[in-house]
């Protein structure tokens, strides 16, 4: 009897817990306090995932770059497992922006030659703007989506956040954009096909596990015109979750500022954030000091003088191994409203971000998830590399580029 009932229970497949299905994913630049233990790195996921894949995996990116001087770097181990993947018949495609095309040929050329099937993709021709997002896509029921590029530095020298989220209809939606995008990409494509599945606001939030406090997650794109599913377009999302905010707004992000790349005006979130402030909600934005530059600093300092409202950089020191380019900041981009409801993507909060250019993220109801970024934002925050904004400063940008 004992027997019989073994090989029963054999047979009944075993739930993922909330925790295995819904995963927060960091980097922590090296020889900082900015690390969490509790949080995985993205560079030890990426792999695992990869190498869990047994049909599909598709790639959304900005670039692909790897460090020629260090070929140990933290990608490599990314880059191996992928080309693994299409070793053992998994169908790879990987979609890169043409604007970093020739400054980082090397990976993708080299992925080609594995086998990886590699599209560039013109998005400035279409929206305006770039294929910014950053997530894949693993046998269309498992997503990445983060502040991470397809890089080594955001393996190992700049601070980010990013989520694995294992639910078929989050990923669905993940992947009707993704072949909105990859057929749009191609030169022989129609040029127009869009993949509409039912729509989003009957799907979302989708709850992402079986236990009663699991997360309940709804996927989020920009821009609006260029999205399979409109009702999931991020701008409105990200302005009714604050609006709605009752005691804090806490955000994260390289850049924030009230206009777009042509200098038009773009209030659209900045007065959402005045609005909260005016009504008692305690306001909190943490930006890199790549944000002193003139024509962003201008916007922090604006809102630095608004009761309620408390705006911070945030400056990571250099590495002792020497400069490293477009590294050693602050790049995760996250809001945390009330402790219980966050947002995670890959756009910072400037015009183009939202109306011009392709990016990704979630919103994500979850007290327990709210809690931890709550500490995490607070980590960096009160970390000794944060300090307030002077709204009668002059600043000086830091030194980006070699």
């Amino acid at each position: 009897m004992r027997t019989a009932l073994l090989c029963l229970l054999a047979l009944i497949p075993i739930r993922a817990t909330a925790q295995e299905v819904f995963e927060l994913v960091e980097s922590a630049p090296v020889e900082t306090v900015l690390d969490h233990p509790d949080i995985r790195d993205a560079w030890q996921v990426w792999p695992q995932m990869i190498d869990g894949a047994k049909k599909t995996l598709d790639f959304a990116e900005f670039y692909a770059s790897d460090d020629p001087d260090h070929p140990d770097s933290r990608l490599v181990p990314v880059i191996r497992a992928v080309e693994r993947a299409a070793a053992r018949g998994v169908k790879v495609r990987f979609l890169a922006e043409k604007i970093y095309q020739k400054t980082y040929p090397e990976i993708l050329a080299g992925l080609a030659a594995k086998g990886v099937d590699v599209r560039i993709y013109d998005f400035g021709a279409l929206g305006g703007g770039v294929l910014h997002a950053k997530y894949f896509l693993v046998d269309g029921r498992e997503v990445y989506v983060g502040s991470q590029n397809f890089d080594w530095r955001s393996l190992a020298h700049i601070q980010e956040l990013g989520a694995r989220v294992i639910e078929p209809s989050v990923a669905h939606a993940f992947s009707d954009v993704f072949e909105t995008d990859w057929t749009l990409a191609d030169p022989a494509g129609t040029g127009d096909r869009r993949f509409r599945a039912k729509p989003g606001e009957d799907l979302f939030p989708a709850q992402v596990g079986d236990s009663p406090d699991a997360p309940r997650v709804t996927p989020v794109f920009s821009p609006e015109k260029w999205l399979p599913d409109g009702t999931l377009w991020d701008l409105p999302r990200l302005v009714q979750m604050i609006d709605q905010a009752r005691s804090t707004v806490r955000v994260q992000l390289l850049t924030y500022k009230p206009s777009s790349r042509d200098g038009s005006y773009f209030d659209t979130l900045d007065a959402a954030l005045r609005r909260a402030a005016h009504r008692g909600v305690k306001v909190q934005l943490l930006l890199a000091d790549w944000s002193k530059s003139k024509g962003t600093i201008e916007g922090l300092q604006s809102l630095q003088v608004v009761p309620g409202i408390d705006v911070r950089l945030n400056t990571i020191p250099q590495w002792s191994g020497g400069f490293v380019p477009f590294a050693r900041v602050g790049h995760a981009k996250y809001m945390i409203v009330d402790g219980r409801r966050a947002w995670i993507g890959t756009g910072n909060w400037e015009g183009d971000y939202f109306t011009a250019s392709r990016n990704a993220g979630l919103i994500v109801e979850s007290p327990a998830v709210g809690e931890r970024l709550d500490r995490y934002f607070a980590d960096a925050w009160g970390s000794p590399y944060a300090y307030e904004v002077d709204p009668c400063a002059t600043y000086e940008p830091p030194r980006v580029a070699e």
